[in-house]
């Protein structure tokens, strides 16, 4: 039994210090969303609280609650995703008697939530079979619904740097699901049962069909971040506070996002980011590694602008400008007059400028302005003379 703090320090210390046990990257608890045809299909997981690299405390004491319950636990795999049980929840509520006075609000959340599962109403319909304990021990490849979801939360809370962990395999993994608001429903269920769904006017009513639920549906973002339409941000996605997204073209698909306070009206695809004070403008394209960057991750820089429906394959660097229309790739073919060479010169003594670059030679290059020469159709670049600055009201 576990009475005070100093001996729940004790029971960590000699739970850390066995063979068996590993620091897990992250974990937490998920109630999962099972099939409705196939109840073996995990369609989704919702994490209550989410622990990425932290409170490892919380950590040894879930993993020897599971030995304890008669688990094999082997941390020796990339991850371990494992049923609840009264055994485990028993376990884990002798452990942390010294906290659970205290644990309201911020104060110890895995407290609260081992707490909230042993207070479940009877009457909840839910069981031990509806809720998982997930551990990932290595950043490989998913393995599990379980896992994807894990990821997915820790780059939506920036708990995990975009493009910092590895989703590969995550879409053959996740189920093509129908989506009635927050809940997902097999699509074979919907057809084996259409007829008489609709007789007694019980359809839902479907909001999307994907493998990715919406970021709203997972996620409380800051209090001055706003997003006008929720469909226009993927779960995955990252927004630093101070972000808008408006409605219309804006777009902002898993492992992209901003890093600060960025007004978005334009499209961020997969894996791109959009630095502090930039302006995404209305129909304006960062491109994914899958769509004209040559696999090369994109990311704008501080208070830059991109003009009304630009388009943008590569790397942009600070204080730039990239006006409405203008597109540039990896290999478009920019002219600079010696004057607007020198003048960046003068900024980015690092850098090399020339007269005639290709788009990616501007990786890094800061305070450029991309224009196209109405009387040639050249794609130039010269000297950005105008500050970038957002409304602080908006933001």
């Amino acid at each position: 039994m576990i009475y005070t703090t100093d001996e729940f320090k004790k029971l960590v210390e000699n739970i850390q210090s066995q063979d068996w046990y590993r620091n897990p990257i992250g974990f937490g608890i998920a109630r999962v969303d099972r099939g409705q045809l196939n109840p073996e299909k995990i369609l989704q997981a919702t994490y209550p609280v989410v622990n990425w690299e932290e409170n490892y405390g919380s950590a040894a004491i879930f993993l020897n609650a599971l030995k304890e319950s008669g688990v094999e636990v082997d941390t020796s795999k990339s991850e371990l995703v494992c049923t609840l049980s009264d055994e485990f929840l028993t376990s884990c509520i002798e452990s942390f008697r010294p906290y659970a006075p205290e644990a309201k609000g911020e104060a110890h959340k895995n407290v609260q939530v081992i707490s909230s599962l042993a207070t479940l109403p009877i009457d909840s319909g839910l069981t031990g079979n509806d809720y998982k304990v997930v551990f990932i021990f290595e950043d490989t490849n998913p393995l599990s619904v379980e896992a994807v979801y894990l990821k997915l939360y820790a780059l939506s809370l920036g708990k995990a740097k975009l493009r910092s962990l590895n989703l590969n395999g995550a879409f053959g993994i996740l189920e093509n699901c129908a989506w009635a608001g927050t809940e997902p429903i097999e699509l074979d269920w919907l057809r084996a049962n259409e007829i008489s769904l609709k007789i007694n006017n019980q359809y839902p009513e479907i909001t999307m069909v994907d493998k990715f639920p919406r970021f709203l549906s997972h996620v409380i973002p800051a209090n001055n971040t706003r997003i006008l339409e929720t469909s226009k941000v993927r779960f995955g996605a990252q927004l630093a506070a101070g972000t808008t997204v408006m409605p219309g073209a804006a777009y902002i698909n898993f492992n992209a996002g901003t890093e600060g306070a960025v007004m978005v009206e334009g499209r961020i695809s997969s894996s791109a980011i959009v630095g502090a004070g930039s302006d995404v403008g209305g129909g304006a394209s960062i491109l994914g590694v899958l769509s004209g960057t040559d696999g090369v991750p994109v990311s704008i820089g501080e208070n830059t602008l991109l003009g009304a429906n630009s388009c943008t394959g590569t790397a942009i660097g600070d204080s730039c400008i990239l006006d409405a229309g203008v597109t540039i790739l990896p290999g478009t073919k920019i002219t600079l007059s010696e004057k607007a060479v020198a003048a960046l010169k003068e900024i980015n003594p690092d850098k090399e400028i020339s007269t005639l670059m290709r788009g990616m030679d501007f990786q890094g290059v800061n305070g450029v302005h991309f224009r196209v020469n109405s009387l040639n159709g050249q794609t130039i670049a010269m000297r950005s003379t105008r500050e970038v600055k957002l409304n602080s009201d908006l933001h």
